[in-house]
């Protein structure tokens, strides 16, 4: 960048940052690409997104800002592509804070033929050769703690995790309708601080996409990855079924008029594709928190170009 003096030093001084924000996502896209996996770009606006009870989506038009590429990443894995992958920008309304913007870089992908636990242990090699490539090595530093990135992470089912750091164990947090806040207060910041932290198996309560364990269908086979008390990833052993599918988006759209927040369409299309898909998983991985656990940044802010307010 030119020497010359310019008013904006705020963009200025983010350009080391920028310039690692930009060899890490290089880097994770040589990661899938010698893996075998195809690079695909889905589109941005769509009519119909997933019904969430919690994340809402930004309207454009008629139809909406995805707030994931993950309807039209499953199409391609029912149509018969077998390993893919995206880095895309993706909205989702009201979200802002210290770790959180309202328009955000997502990875996301998706394997046929593998479940979570498979899923657990390319996203251990995915980082690991990210922060190796990037000079980082097995150790980082974020918010002043030492983290070793040496396989294997912990993981631990969220049952454990509530009975480790909650004041109510998990049936009771879903009964008493604390969970979320206890998650957030209670339970997430102490997760990943020495290691990086998986948690599984969680209520089917909070099943989101993922399919119920054959072995007990009170789990759902989910994970969350969190490194230094700040949630990476959300993945998903794939519910394929259409039907309970679409009774779980009821659900949530149900739960979405209860709170005075706008219903969404159903993805018929995508239910109907959903027949066609085999046992499989999908993983959704946020790159600028990633960026911000690399390089030990406590603010999103330092690691986008731009935010909403300098627009």
């Amino acid at each position: 960048m030119s020497n010359s003096v310019t008013k904006n030093w705020t963009l200025a001084r983010r350009e080391k940052t920028l310039r690692q924000r930009a060899k890490i996502i290089q880097e994770i896209r040589r990661f899938f690409v010698d893996r075998g996996y195809l690079e695909v770009e889905t589109p941005h606006r769509i009519p119909a997104p997933v019904p969430e009870s919690y994340i809402n989506a930004i309207p454009s038009g008629e139809w909406y800002l995805h707030t994931s590429p993950e309807i039209c990443m499953k199409r391609m894995l029912a149509a018969g592509y077998e390993k893919v992958f995206q880095i895309c920008r993706c909205w989702r309304e009201g979200e802002r804070g210290s770790q959180h913007i309202p328009e955000f870089t997502l990875l996301e992908w998706y394997r046929s033929g593998c479940d979570y636990i498979g899923l657990m242990e390319e996203c251990e090699e995915l980082i690991q050769t990210v922060a190796s490539a990037i000079g980082l090595g097995d150790q980082i530093v974020y918010r002043g703690q030492k983290i070793d990135l040496g396989r294997p992470w912990e993981r631990i089912s969220v049952k454990e995790v509530f009975e480790r750091y909650s004041p109510f164990a998990m049936g009771e947090a879903l009964e008493q309708d604390v969970f979320d806040e206890i998650m957030v207060r209670d339970i997430e910041p102490r997760l990943g601080i020495e290691k990086p932290t998986f948690i599984y198996d969680y209520p089917a309560a909070r099943r989101a996409l993922a399919r119920l364990k054959q072995e007990d269908r009170t789990l759902a086979e989910r994970f969350e990855l969190y490194i230094g008390g700040l949630e990476l990833a959300n993945a998903f052993s794939e519910l394929i079924d259409p039907e309970e599918q679409r009774e779980h988006f009821l659900r949530e759209n149900e739960n979405r008029q209860a709170m005075g927040k706008p219903v969404y369409p159903l993805p018929e299309k995508f239910l109907e594709d959903l027949e066609d898909m085999p046992p499989s998983a999908g993983i959704a991985l946020g790159v600028d928190r990633l960026v911000m656990v690399l390089l030990d940044v406590t603010s999103i802010d330092e690691v986008v170009a731009f935010t909403p307010e300098e627009l």
